[in-house]
């Protein structure tokens, strides 16, 4: 099976491939549907593509807008660009934009994006005439209904979310955040109304203009907020339904939250690639549930996957489920001092202090914890007792084991 991480820039882009990912998925700001928070120009990009065929790694680039005729000449010009890039795939969801790529992109994948609501074989057959190899299927769709499809269209890759947000509109086209903030969604510049908090009021007939508040606590109401969807203990399942690309949203997470859920996905289809005892392979399964409760969340569902879940999806207590850690470092460096001791150079995200025990969260490799002993800032250019994160610090501490680039750095709070 093939993990698919989100690159919402180039940093997050290694940090997904150092702690697993097979594959990311990326995009041009303006014709991607994340256009905020989003570094990466053409030569970017070019450097992209080059770091991750290096590395045997796959890159999808999305081309997903919903495309007015004004975006044409532009999109025209970035799908030349890519046909001399050369990813592995584009992503897109309009027609329009596929018969142009159709027409620039050669040698190149297409695939169909989840905006583009595919929720049935025989569109998912019309999509592979028309030149998909590919199809991100719509988040709507049961297991039972993408083993259909699967079944129907046995030539098709299928592809779906394994974990992270959901969007309360179908397959995420939602016209609130237009209305709401002049902000469209379809082009990629979301922003996020159904993560608000509402304040409801009825208005009684008899006292026109008086509006009465109701069903709401004092924080309001989150009535449009999904959960997360999460589907680390049914990756058998969604295989068998003939699933074989799992991707994780979240090209706007820190790369804390990156680093921890890749690994542990990657974890988890190793495990299920392995000979064990079903018994055993679960209770490892269930430990792995509980690492991706330590992350912050909206609380977890199954989505549509399963029948059962369709009337618990949605959270309305609360905008989000805080993490009882926090993401305090990542290791730029790693350098061996002598027999038994490593300096490692450490980015500053949150407060680190001497005494405090760290947990290592490593590419690929068991996480451990360990006291720190010592702080060398390497601003003031002495020791310390603590250093703080928002202000770009390096800081240096000293390991009785090595510790590779890209570790993540948390602690319980």
């Amino acid at each position: 099976m093939e993990l698919l991480a989100p690159a919402g820039n180039f940093s997050k882009m290694k940090y997904a491939l150092a702690h697993g990912a097979d594959s990311v998925y990326l995009g041009l700001p303006s014709l991607s549907l994340r256009a905020r928070i989003n570094d990466f120009t053409p030569a970017r990009l070019k450097e992209a593509i080059k770091y991750c065929h290096d590395r045997k790694n796959k890159i999808y680039v999305t081309v997903n807008i919903y495309a007015h005729n004004f975006h044409l000449k532009q999109v025209e010009q970035t799908l030349k660009l890519l046909n001399k890039l050369k990813p592995d795939a584009v992503i897109i969801s309009d027609p329009g934009v596929i018969v142009l790529a159709k027409k620039y992109l050669k040698k190149i994948d297409l695939h169909l994006s989840t905006q583009a609501n595919c929720t049935n074989w025989p569109a998912a057959k019309f999509w592979q005439r028309q030149g998909i190899k590919r199809i991100i299927l719509a988040r709507e769709l049961s297991l039972e209904e993408i083993s259909e499809i699967h079944k129907k269209v046995p030539g098709l890759e299928l592809e779906s979310f394994v974990h992270g947000a959901m969007c309360m509109a179908y397959s995420g086209r939602c016209i609130l955040s237009n209305y709401l903030a002049n902000r469209s969604a379809n082009l990629g510049d979301c922003a996020h109304p159904c993560r608000w908090s509402y304040k409801l009021h009825m208005e009684d007939e008899t006292r026109p203009g008086e509006f009465l508040p109701i069903e709401e606590d004092q924080c309001g109401t989150y009535i449009l907020s999904s959960k997360d969807v999460c589907m680390v203990k049914y990756l058998n399942e969604m295989k068998k339904a003939g699933i074989k690309h799992l991707k994780i949203e979240g090209r706007t997470k820190s790369v804390a939250y990156l680093a921890n859920v890749v690994k542990i996905y990657r974890q988890a289809i190793n495990l299920y690639e392995l000979r064990m005892p079903t018994n055993i392979r679960m209770v490892k399964i269930n430990n792995l549930f509980k690492e991706l409760q330590k992350i912050s969340n909206r609380d977890f569902t199954t989505g549509f996957y399963f029948a059962t879940e369709k009337l618990k999806m949605q959270n309305y207590d609360t905008t989000h489920h805080r993490s009882k850690f926090e993401f305090c470092g990542e290791v730029l460096d790693s350098k061996k001092i002598d027999k038994h001791t490593w300096q490692i150079k450490i980015k500053v995200h949150n407060v680190i202090k001497v005494g405090e025990q760290i947990e290592f969260i490593l590419p690929l490799k068991d996480n451990f914890t360990i006291k720190i002993a010592e702080i060398y800032d390497l601003d003031k250019k002495k020791m310390v007792d603590e250093v703080h994160g928002g202000q770009d610090k390096a800081i240096l501490v000293k390991l009785n084991k090595e510790v590779p680039v890209m570790t993540i750095l948390r602690k319980s709070i």
